[in-house]
């Protein structure tokens, strides 16, 4: 009975530990994935609120939410209108809009194109 006592304690550890784990850092895999498509940027209420990695939301820092981008990756943004681009650091997850691939957090958006504009055609290019 102790083995088995063992056993189910190594099984639970095994469980509590890869559902507790959340992927953060460079991507790795990720490093060089392409995608185009549409940015928003977070409204200002959303202001000091939580992201899904845990940190508040602050307008001026260059972040960003991605749908399935590791946290703490660092994404090259482009305006494919006036080639203007920025780096970001995925810290949320989002958007959930047919058609856009990733929010910017204000200061992001607005070094790369007009906030009035509400949206910009982008191609993001994992580099970190």
């Amino acid at each position: 009975m102790p083995a088995f006592k063992f056993l189910l304690l190594t099984v639970m550890l095994a469980l509590t530990t890869a559902c507790s784990t959340v992927q953060t850092g460079s991507g790795g895999k990720w490093v060089g994935h392409t995608e185009t498509g549409q940015a928003s940027f977070y409204a200002d209420r959303y202001q000091n609120q939580k992201t899904a990695s845990g940190e508040r939301y602050k307008a001026r820092q260059k972040t960003a939410a991605h749908r399935t981008l590791p946290f703490g990756s660092q994404v090259r943004v482009t305006n494919v209108h006036n080639g203007k681009s920025v780096v970001v650091r995925v810290n949320d997850r989002g958007p959930f809009v047919r058609g856009r691939i990733i929010d910017l957090s204000r200061s992001a958006f607005s070094s790369i194109g007009d906030t009035s504009a509400g949206l910009l055609d982008v191609r993001i290019e994992v580099i970190r």
